[in-house]
């Protein structure tokens, strides 16, 4: 990546992680300047424009497209940042950027250290594309339900230690934190059935090639497994509290090893895309 995009890169990194040091001020309460929230939107929704920029219009020029590590963390992580920004003009979201931005920076940084092989696939295929985008969304969703899941753990520690942080009097109730988690895990758990749906009816239109049972397929199974437990669990049993976050983390933890895990092994491990 050289020129423009390579610029432009390096300044949403840095844009990425000044709003991040700004959140992690609040939450020890010596922030840098005081918090104007809608001067903070308007701020996000441009960096969101121009992560976009970077992310898609690649792929509208001619020749092979990249979807290597970087692009597929970075697409995710922009996302996040999109139902979030969207979710906080209905829902007070607090505490979600301190998780969300500093994880944006990174996987803009890894765009640049790890740009990917271009892969065989045809992108401008509404198959493929539909595809593509199913399953980020679902991924999103679902590592959003996670890190709600952590900010829960976060806000229940503090609670029985009795600390009583700027971030700690900002954040919604637990209840409420709970009730969004739910929301999103449902939601991703949807995305999530058709994306393995698609992949493996349609896996020779997608890709080419027939459907394997894989290390991937396997991962990815056990998690829309757990995933769909927990969702059932919730509604028969009423689950909550930590086992909802301990089943949560879990769930989240083997889709991490079916796609990312399984992107890592190919392309920086056996170089293969």
């Amino acid at each position: 990546m050289t020129g423009y995009p390579f610029l432009l890169s390096l300044l949403l990194i840095a844009a990425y992680a000044g709003l991040s040091w700004h959140d992690f001020g609040r939450w020890r309460g010596v922030a840098t300047w005081p918090r104007r929230p809608r001067v903070e939107q308007a701020l996000l929704g441009g960096l969101l424009l121009v992560h976009a920029w970077l992310l898609f219009v690649p792929w509208s020029h001619a020749g092979p497209a990249v979807l290597g590590v970087g692009q597929a963390l970075s697409m995710v992580m922009w996302l996040m940042l999109v139902i979030y920004w969207t979710g906080s003009f209905f829902y007070k979201l607090d505490g979600l950027p301190l998780f969300i931005l500093p994880f944006a920076a990174l996987a803009v940084l890894s765009t640049l250290l790890l740009p990917g092989r271009p892969i065989p696939y045809h992108l401008n295929t509404p198959d493929f594309a539909l595809h593509l985008i199913v399953s980020m969304l679902a991924y999103s969703l679902l590592a959003i339900g996670a890190l709600l899941a952590l900010l829960m753990l976060v806000l229940e520690r503090a609670l029985h230690q009795k600390q009583r942080s700027p971030l700690m009097r900002n954040l919604p109730p637990l209840l409420s934190l709970e009730q969004l988690m739910f929301q999103a895990i449902g939601w991703g758990f949807v995305l999530l059935t058709l994306t393995l749906a698609s992949g493996v009816l349609f896996s020779e239109q997608l890709f080419g090639v027939p459907a394997t049972f894989n290390h991937k397929t396997v991962f990815g199974v056990l998690s829309w497994l757990l995933f769909g437990a927990l969702l059932i669990g919730r509604r028969r049993y009423g689950w909550r509290g930590r086992l909802a976050i301990r089943w949560t983390l879990a769930s989240f933890a083997l889709l991490l090893f079916a796609y990312i895990g399984s992107k890592v092994v190919l392309e920086l491990i056996l170089h293969r895309v």
